[in-house]
């Protein structure tokens, strides 16, 4: 009697699943229009995929409009420094007989109060203190009165050009010189602009950042060993 032929489709006892079938299971499943969770997976890839190149197009047409101007971001808001409180007023040019001046050096320079100080006496100015102080200000120097003394400070300011006036709560006309890092010398005498002016306030065009420290009083105690 002839043996039956073994079934390969049967492996220990378990039925064989051959490649086609295996095909045909998941095409059937994956691919027909009947299975709700295929579909909601392609919706949601393609909602994405929208926002995702809308996004894009976005940024390329803000980033465009900003090179060219269409779109102005806002500045950052301005220090302090940017608040103006230099006066408004415009001054004669007082005579330097009726201008007490105080003489400071803030440099390491020994001697420019002195030096200063003279060639203010020699213009006929009224030359009181002269010494040493201190100062983190970066310009050329400050001019430092109270209200009653601004005339006498725009006559001193139009002596020594480039400096920076300021402020403070004193109450007689007296005006402070304070000699900083930048200082060169005085205007030549002749030279001196005496027409009605307005003080002028450099520091409030750059921003500079110990304006917290102003206004200054210096001390007319000269330093120890410098001569002022």
């Amino acid at each position: 009697m002839a043996r039956k032929p073994p079934d390969v489709r049967v492996l220990h006892g378990h039925r064989v699943i051959s490649g086609s079938e295996l095909r045909a299971t998941f095409v059937e499943q994956e691919d027909t229009a009947d299975n709700p969770v295929r579909l909601r997976r392609r919706i949601l890839h393609g909602v994405v995929l929208v926002m995702l190149v809308g996004l894009i197009a976005t940024a390329i047409v803000v980033a465009l409009a900003i090179m060219n101007g269409q779109i102005k971001l806002p500045e950052a808001e301005r220090s302090k420094a940017a608040v103006s409180v230099c006066p408004k007023a415009t001054y004669d040019y007082t005579p330097p007989g009726k201008v007490h001046v105080n003489v400071y050096n803030s440099t390491s320079r020994p001697g420019l109060a002195r030096t200063v100080a003279n060639q203010f006496a020699a213009r006929k100015f009224l030359v009181g203190a002269v010494g040493n102080t201190t100062s983190t200000y970066r310009g050329v120097a400050l001019i430092v009165s109270g209200a009653a003394g601004q005339s006498a400070a725009f006559s001193v300011q139009r002596n020594l050009p480039g400096s920076d006036y300021v402020q403070d709560d004193r109450t007689d006309p007296s005006v402070d010189v304070i000699i900083t890092g930048d200082f060169k010398k005085l205007a030549k005498p002749e030279l001196v602009d005496q027409t009605p002016g307005r003080l002028s306030c450099p520091r409030e065009d750059r921003r500079i950042v110990d304006d917290s420290t102003l206004p200054i009083r210096p001390t007319a105690k000269p330093t120890a060993g410098v001569a002022p």
